[in-house]
């Protein structure tokens, strides 16, 4: 696979015009309201923001989500696989299990198989070799991108296409304290084909297998992009993409199989398989007057299937084999204009829509082990249409050095179910007004200050209402205001509060149940940044970061304990130093204890299903060296990735319950060419 990969590759990185040519000026459409993935424009925006870079990506080791995001004030990564396919986020205390609960975007369209249906990510169709940055919005954000934002926005910017002809291959492999081998292999090649059309292929295949037994791996990432410059003015930017993934999951252990081997697997069972065909079209046009004018249409057609013994405790074993496929259909448009008026205060007003439609087939069968008997359990149709408009308005005011920014979106989620199997049928049905403001001050030259609020909201979800009840929408409000401060031009800090209210969260209670409301909830904290680069010592930076964050069942059975996967204290912290060719960089996580389950059960049980996780932390250091080879620009580097070997572990997910290791220790190899 790799060397026809190869074949097809190589001879386009060189078919592109050899010949350099001017650069065409890029059409300039800011209608997204986050604009450009860069630090510099995450120091101006009213809220809390991080970008991280393709070189701190490279640098730091970082072969996973859950490697990239560890450098990210209050984000929790936790990794279900062990080999990085499955990461699940949380933000500021939210649950990070499936990511049900921050909006992940790929160049700023939804990756969730059911962006409102089905907000859990059990598919992550992404590969961190084709990112170009990563940028993370932790504040509201509902006015300008929708419901599911409670958490902010995660939008991975893939790369863009290069202006001259080039051609990257990369090479990583991770060798695990086991023994095992993991290798990812990564290929791009790109340039412009004329003065106006770009184009560019990119290839990432994984396999082998991670630390733990019965993890074998095996993912196929396939890009296709183009970038046409119809004129001086308007483009049209396009992008097709296969993800095919297969994989053995060594699942979650009990506390005495965890004792005893935490690298072993005793759910031979689980297994993970999923495929996706995705495409995006987004036509952008720069008017005389300054309008701008975006118009994004996306769709996906995805597979998704995990299998699964019918026994949760690791140690017992299964009479059946389950599996739960899911196919999904889901199609989306979505227009944008922005246009500046001056009515005696200098004005930009954005004004945009979207209608969304998604379609799921979701079926749960049964194969008795004994007997090879199947069975169907589950046979559900699920189809949504939401519709969704928005507006709003930036003032500015004071020179410009202040940015007032009032807006409100409306969503309708029109929600459809039926049982295949008896015929029943249920609808449900959103609407709601969600408005937000954000304020942004340059008050000085070394002093930012920002504040915004927004209210949030996450529709019932397609596994809802299939229990029927009067179940109502989560919804929450967001609060946030901080302070950014660069005292001299070598030190950068900032200071942020947040909060956000639940009014009717839902939680699941058992399958004979279903789902309830189940209230009221709150979050709480603050964060806090300083980077440092010393002008005694030229190519130093270090940087560190701390979050606390205080939740609250604020009603229901529970009331008074805290949220579960909720931990108080989080510190970042990173040292990185250039010298010449020569990169060297040193990066640690700190995340205290946390409850797993809302009664707060501090003892563990003897499944591992409940019970107190345990704080833990660890390092990850990269050593990384440029130079050329036959006058081919080259990269290489060594890292160890949880540098010290911590155990360390979470509680499982879905199916899968008890101790969750997370990776051991790890070096891995890099190798990089670029023509």
């Amino acid at each position: 696979m790799k060397k026809k990969l190869l074949a097809v590759l190589i001879p386009l990185a060189f078919s592109a015009h050899a010949q350099e040519t001017e650069q065409l000026e890029a059409v300039s459409v800011s209608a997204d309201w986050l604009g450009a993935a860069t630090p510099e424009a995450a120091k101006k925006h009213p809220g809390a923001r991080t970008v991280v870079t393709e070189q701190e990506l490279a640098e730091s080791g970082a072969r996973t989500v859950e490697d990239a995001l560890r450098t990210v004030p209050g984000v929790r990564v936790l990794d279900e696989s062990g080999t990085g396919i499955l990461p699940n986020i949380g933000v500021r205390g939210l649950s990070p299990l499936r990511s049900e609960q921050v909006l992940v975007l790929v160049d700023g369209m939804p990756i969730t198989l059911a962006p409102y249906g089905q907000t859990g990510l059990s598919l992550f169709p992404l590969t961190l070799n084709a990112v170009e940055a990563i940028d993370v919005a932790r504040g509201g954000v509902a006015v300008h991108y929708g419901p599911n934002n409670v958490g902010g926005v995660i939008n991975f910017v893939t790369k863009r296409i290069p202006r001259k002809p080039a051609f990257t291959a990369k090479e990583t492999l991770s060798i695990a304290s086991s023994g095992n081998l993991l290798s990812d292999t990564y290929l791009r090649a790109g340039g412009f084909v004329s003065e106006r059309l770009g184009l560019q292929a990119q290839a990432n295949l994984i396999e082998g297998e991670a630390e733990r037994d019965h993890s074998s791996t095996s993912v196929q990432n396939l890009m296709l992009d183009a970038d046409w410059f119809l004129t001086d003015s308007a483009n049209l930017r396009a992008g097709l993409q296969y993800y095919k993934t297969e994989n053995d999951m060594p699942g979650a252990l009990t506390p005495a199989s965890y004792e005893a081997d935490r690298e072993q697997s005793t759910r031979p069972l689980d297994r993970f398989d999923g495929d996706t065909l995705r495409g995006h079209v987004t036509y952008s046009q720069a008017f005389a007057n300054g309008a701008e004018l975006s118009w994004a249409n996306f769709a996906h057609r995805s597979n998704r299937q995990f299998f699964f013994g019918n026994s949760s405790n690791a140690d017992t074993p299964s009479t059946n084999e389950m599996s739960s496929p899911r196919e999904f259909w889901v199609y989306g448009s979505e227009p944008r204009l922005t246009f500046d008026i001056d009515a005696g205060v200098k004005q930009k007003i954005s004004l945009g829509a979207r209608y969304l439609r998604e379609e799921v087939d979701y079926v749960v069968d049964s194969r008795t082990l004994a007997t090879n008997a199947y069975a169907v359990t589950r046979d559900w149709r699920f189809e949504n249409d939401a519709v969704a408009a928005y507006l709003s308005d930036t003032f500015f005011l004071l020179d410009d050095r202040l940015k007032v920014t009032p807006g409100v979106r409306h969503e309708t989620v029109d929600l459809y179910y039926r049982n295949n199997l008896t015929g029943a049928e249920t609808r449900d049905t959103t609407k709601d007004w969600l408005p937000g403001i954000d304020i942004g001050y340059q008050a000085s030259d070394a002093v930012f200050l920002f504040a915004n609020y927004h209210k949030s909201l996450r529709p019932v979800q397609f596994t809802q209402i299939t229990f029927g009840g009067d179940l109502d929408a989560e919804r929450a409000e967001n609060y946030e205001a901080g302070i950014r401060v660069a005292p001299t031009a070598n030190v950068d800090t900032s200071l942020t509060a947040f909060r956000f209210d639940f009014d009717n969260k839902l939680e699941f209670v058992s399958q004979a149940v279903g789902f309830r409301n189940l209230g009221e909830a709150r979050h709480q904290g603050v964060e806090a940044e300083v980077a440092w680069r010393p002008a005694a010592v030229r190519g130093l930076e270090l940087k560190t970061a701390y979050t606390y964050v205080d939740t609250e069942q604020r009603s229901g059975q529970f009331e008074g304990n805290e949220l579960p996967l909720a931990p108080h204290h989080q510190l970042n912290l990173q040292g990185n130093y250039r010298s010449g060719d020569w990169n060297w960089n040193l990066n640690g996580l700190y995340q205290s204890a946390s409850f797993s389950d809302g009664a707060n059960t501090v003892d563990e049980n003897a499944t591992g299903s409940v019970g107190r996780i345990p704080a833990y932390s660890v390092w990850n250091a990269q050593v990384t060296r440029d130079f050329r080879w036959n006058g081919t620009k080259m990269k290489a580097a060594l890292a160890l990735n949880n540098l010290f070997d911590r155990d360390y572990y979470f509680r499982g997910v879905d199916f899968s319950q008890g101790r969750m290791p997370a990776p051991g220790r790890a070096a891995l190899l890099t190798l990089q060419m670029d023509m």
